[in-house]
């Protein structure tokens, strides 16, 4: 069994604690994202499982074992790095083996493994080669490979995608995620990129400020985010949020530029907060031209397009509300495309709503 059991692990510099009392359990054979903005502590958390960072308080366990003070290449993990770090002088063939030579493997077992890892990965053409010799997915690719053939319990990737160009980046996220449901190893990645977490994790820890803000898998991250923070992190484009004050009977929620009656879902939620502020979010996609929806609970916004995006598949408009400078993003037909400075009144569906408490900024 290769989980991964995080108790009350705090990671201190001396200076405050970066990271701050995170309880997580990592399943065998998942896939768990770690995600969150720079500096958050995602990837001195991934070093602390790795065992590359002292862990200041808590328990960490690998299977059963606790790991707190074993050494890195005692505990069973492979970590691929953001900087392939090849060695430029030796082969593909080379790199693979390098560490398993350390370890003094007999010679054709070194060749089984790293022939084995070489044909997974595409790579049997170019063992020869030297690393300048390779493209960007290639050189990434080895370092994969030197990885594979170690035969880990646990796989770390700390940003392993974040030199390649956007293309290359969607292809190698495919390859490493299909990679580790075929070998069936457990998986701990790092990345800032949300869009990343969403199409590669079985779950995902979203962290803000050395805190654990949720885990979930994409879908409940984006249909039930936790709290405001996490709300305006998963989506692209961002989540819309306006600060609204609850009318006095509780039916809906208020804005100067826009009133949404509260869905029966909610109602419970805010009978409390009556005449008090709350933070509403609105997913883009749910604010549209009148006559691209069929939704019930509706509400009319009005505002002046300020920048358009044109992607092809869809147009995203940010528009400003009245007088206020706050934008709110909405989502358009590709064949209606507004003009900069335009008046748009679009329809929002009320039904889909998103509400937290004005103070906690936790999900209502």
């Amino acid at each position: 069994m290769a989980n991964i059991t995080l108790e009350k692990l705090v990671k201190n510099y001396g200076e405050g604690d970066i990271i701050k009392s995170i309880d997580l359990e990592i399943q065998d054979k998942e896939f768990m994202v770690l995600v969150g903005p720079s500096g958050c502590g995602k990837s001195t958390l991934l070093r602390m499982i790795a065992g590359l960072e002292e862990i200041t308080d808590g328990k960490l366990f690998i299977g059963d074992r606790l790991v707190n003070n074993v050494h890195p290449k005692d505990r069973d993990v492979a970590m691929v790095f953001q900087s392939y770090a090849l060695y430029p002088h030796m082969s593909v063939y080379e790199n693979i083996a390098f560490g398993l030579r350390l370890r003094k493997m007999p010679k054709d077992e070194i060749d089984r493994l790293v022939t084995e890892a070489a044909d997974t990965l595409g790579l049997r053409d170019l063992l020869d080669r030297k690393p300048k010799a390779l493209s960007g997915g290639q050189r990434q690719r080895v370092a994969l490979g030197r990885a594979i053939v170690r035969k880990p319990s646990v796989f770390l990737f700390d940003e392993p995608l974040s030199n390649l160009d956007a293309e290359l980046r969607v292809h190698m996220r495919a390859e490493i995620a299909n990679l580790q449901k075929r070998l069936g190893i457990t998986a701990v990645y790092v990345t800032h990129d949300q869009v990343e977490a969403m199409t590669m994790g079985d779950r995902i820890s979203v962290l803000h400020n050395g805190h654990l803000a949720q885990v979930g898998t994409p879908l409940e991250l984006y249909d039930t985010p936790a709290n405001v923070f996490v709300a305006q992190f998963i989506g692209t484009p961002n989540m819309n949020m306006l600060k609204m004050k609850v009318s006095d009977d509780g039916t809906s929620v208020v804005h100067p530029d826009i009133t949404l009656k509260v869905p029966e879902r909610l109602k419970a939620a805010v009978a409390d907060r009556k005449g008090k502020e709350v933070f509403v979010g609105m997913r883009p996609e749910h604010i549209v031209a009148p006559d691209e929806h069929s939704w019930s609970n509706v509400a009319e916004i009005s505002g002046k397009a300020e920048i358009v995006e044109t992607l092809g598949h869809e147009v995203v408009v940010h528009m400003s509300l009245g007088n206020d400078t706050k934008r709110i993003v909405a989502k358009m037909d590709v064949h209606k495309v507004p003009q900069i400075g335009q008046q748009l009144e679009l329809n929002v569906n009320a039904d889909n709503i998103h509400i937290f408490d004005n103070e906690t900024q936790k999900r209502l």
